[in-house]
């Protein structure tokens, strides 16, 4: 196997024979090129692992790559290799690594639907399925890096809020691969990425509002009973939506007048029921098979679409901007104008914030009811008010 220096002009010039044609670089040891019956002109470094294991990587076709680009690679492996690597079996891993779409699936199984609540693994399979995937999925993992990332979160600005849980979502997902093997440790690309600033908005019914939603919701408890429905216990208890529309009849306890909510977004917790939301839940006829409290059209189901008829609720009362999330804003905001303490309000609406709430686990159940019991007659009040 002759040595020369390769170049342009001699790698050409090698003519092709029955068997593959090798010549080594006279320069660098270890770099050759490799000529095909065929007429192919092939690039290669041969090298021993650390291990001793003889390895002869591809570099790549002459006419791709130039001699001295193929050359420059080859010192690079060759360094490598010095330095304890091993280029070939990395090139091999790195083959096999998965995409971001096959290591989403691990991460759903092995993390997400072990850990995390269901709705929040439903918030996970939707964001990777309708804004990381189509992006990202098909890229090795090991590859991304943070201008792939900064890339995807900007193509997000116009909807901030989902572009910051998908960083969010990301993140955590590159931290279980460096910790599951699949890259090395600190390489998470989601890192100095910066999240969009998003304006937090709080709406509360004001005035007359409570009463053009309250003469809406007395004309489609006739039609939509089970929406109605919903909507009223979120008013008057305060509770978050999933909290109400995931309700169970074997969580409801009239005689106690509290909801016994297992797994709420903040955990287990009880809500208070004052007379209003009572008076909901007893107008309510359990459906024989179903165990939801707030049943949905498909058999033994609950209602999951209730965003749909509340959109045009809140267009019929005048009140285009106000969200279902605002109903419980509302609840606290009657409240706070009565006087009643934060204490409490946290109490009632099962805040996890620890400075409002964390040190007055210790309340008796009395005054946090009797508050309950006031806010209910404020709202009530304000639902009957003549417009």
């Amino acid at each position: 196997m002759p040595k020369i220096r390769l170049t342009k002009k001699i790698v050409e010039a090698i003519q092709p024979e029955a068997k593959d044609v090798v010549f080594w670089d006279s320069d660098l040891p270890g770099f050759g090129v490799k000529v095909t019956p065929a007429g192919k002109r092939v690039y290669f470094c041969y090298f021993r692992s650390l291990a001793g294991q003889q390895r002869k990587p591809m570099i790549g076709r002459h006419g791709v790559l130039t001699c001295d680009e193929a050359r420059g690679i080859a010192k690079d492996m060759l360094a490598d290799v010095r330095k304890g690597g091993d280029p070939s079996r990395d090139r091999q891993e790195k083959r096999q690594a998965p995409t971001l779409a096959e290591f989403a699936e691990r991460y759903l199984a092995d993390h997400a639907r072990l850990k995390k609540k269901p709705l929040s693994v439903e918030a996970d399979e939707r964001n990777l399925r309708n804004h990381i995937l189509p992006h990202l999925g098909s890229k090795k993992l090991p590859d991304i890096n943070r201008g792939d990332i900064a890339r995807f979160h900007q193509s997000m600005r116009e909807k901030p809020g989902a572009g910051n849980r998908c960083l969010m979502l990301l993140s955590k997902m590159f931290n279980l691969a460096e910790l599951w093997g699949f890259r090395p440790d600190n390489t998470n690309p989601c890192r100095h990425i910066e999240k969009y600033g998003e304006r937090k908005i709080k709406r509360f019914l004001m005035g007359d509002e409570y009463a053009r939603l309250g003469t809406i919701l007395n004309e489609t408890a006739k039609t939509q009973p089970a929406v109605t429905a919903a909507i009223l216990l979120l008013i008057y208890t305060g509770c978050r939506r999933d909290e109400i529309l995931t309700l169970r009849w074997d969580y409801v306890d009239i005689e106690r007048r509290c909801l016994n909510l297992p797994d709420s977004k903040t955990g287990e917790k009880s809500v208070h029921l004052n007379e209003a939301a009572l008076g909901v839940l007893q107008s309510i006829s359990p459906v024989n098979g179903n165990p939801w409290v707030i049943v949905g059209s498909i058999r033994g189901a609950h209602l999951v679409n209730i965003e749909k008829p509340w959109r045009a609720i809140r267009e019929k009362a005048g009140l285009p901007d106000v969200r279902l999330h605002d109903l419980r804003h509302s609840f606290v905001s009657i409240g706070a104008a009565m006087g009643l303490g934060l204490p409490i309000l946290g109490t009632l609406v099962g805040h996890k914030d620890v400075s409002t709430t964390q040190g007055y686990a210790h309340l008796d159940d009395n005054p946090v009811k009797a508050a309950n019991e006031r806010i209910g007659q404020e709202i009530t009040k304000a639902l009957r008010k003549p417009k």
